[in-house]
């Protein structure tokens, strides 16, 4: 359920692994309008929890980069308040208690499978209906390690100690209908099992996933409505299945439509001539970043 009594919170999530392009210019700009005409608070959050892709110059980037283009904030690593730390990177309590409540509750179990077990269980004939439509999504996962009951949980993996080095993943409703009415896209629907599979929630490196990542500091946030990018879609349902569990409040969501390149690919980092820190050394002004195109 979504509160809409609450005082409006948004924020702004860069992820520090390189510098940000127009696409991420045209989202944050968005999520910063929306906070203003609201007269709310905007939160800016860094997600680096990639320790082999975060980099400080990076932050810097993001926030000077952010600033140039007409935007502020009212929390944030370079700012404080009241929900902080503002960094992703030292909120490892704040995961850990959200893992330790699913796997209280019998939410989530343990998983033995890399990459390579998943992709070949995908492979095979009964399973090629399961995979996955976005490259950079996680693939349905087809099941290999989800015990019948939590008495079938592997007694190595039941620590009180914390999840140790297995994956963990989020249990799904198979066959239950995931939907939302998204402001901008309009009612979404996603089917549990045949969209997304049971999804990490916890990796073996020690590390939450975005979806926990996000739903928890969201909740401990206050955010009060989430603007991203559409490629986010279904991970929308993902955390709303999250927020059920944990018992926390679903956000409002707002999807922006994707920049696309001259391709009809979506952005992504890699393209560094439509950074925003290139067009600036090119003699772009704020304006003609948020107004660019990749045929520009």
């Amino acid at each position: 359920m979504v509160n809409m009594a609450a005082p409006y919170r948004g924020r702004l999530a860069p992820s520090p692994t390189g510098y940000l392009h127009v696409g991420h210019a045209r989202t944050f700009y968005i999520a910063w309008q929306r906070a203003r005409a609201a007269g709310g608070v905007l939160v800016m959050r860094m997600e680096d929890l990639d320790p082999d892709r975060s980099r400080p110059e990076y932050v810097e980037a993001a926030l000077e980069d952010l600033r140039w283009l007409g935007m502020d904030w009212d929390e944030g690593p370079d700012r404080g308040g009241q929900y902080g730390p503002y960094a992703q990177g030292a909120r490892h309590d704040v995961y850990l208690a959200a893992w330790r409540k699913l796997h209280e509750m019998g939410f989530i179990y343990p998983c033995r499978c890399s990459r390579k077990d998943i992709a070949a269980a995908l492979s095979a004939p009964h399973e090629g209906a399961g995979r996955a439509q976005d490259p950079d999504d996680e693939p349905v996962y087809p099941g290999t390690c989800r015990p019948l009951s939590a008495a079938d949980l592997d007694p190595s993996a039941d620590s009180a100690d914390g999840p140790g080095r297995f994956n963990w993943r989020f249990r799904v409703p198979g066959g239950e209908a995931i939907t939302f009415d998204d402001i901008n896209m309009g009612v979404q629907r996603f089917v549990a099992g045949v969209d997304f599979g049971d999804f990490l929630v916890w990796r073996r490196d020690g590390l939450p996933s975005y979806q926990l990542a996000c739903v928890a500091d969201d909740a401990a946030m206050r955010i009060t409505e989430v603007v991203r990018g559409a490629d986010l879609l279904k991970s929308t349902a993902r955390q709303i299945l999250l927020n059920r569990a944990l018992g926390f409040t679903d956000p409002a969501w707002f999807h922006c439509e994707l920049v696309l390149d001259e391709n009809g690919v979506r952005l992504a980092k890699r393209h560094d001539s439509l950074s925003i820190r290139e067009l600036r050394r090119s003699g772009k002004s704020p304006a003609e970043v948020l107004d660019a195109t990749p045929a520009e």
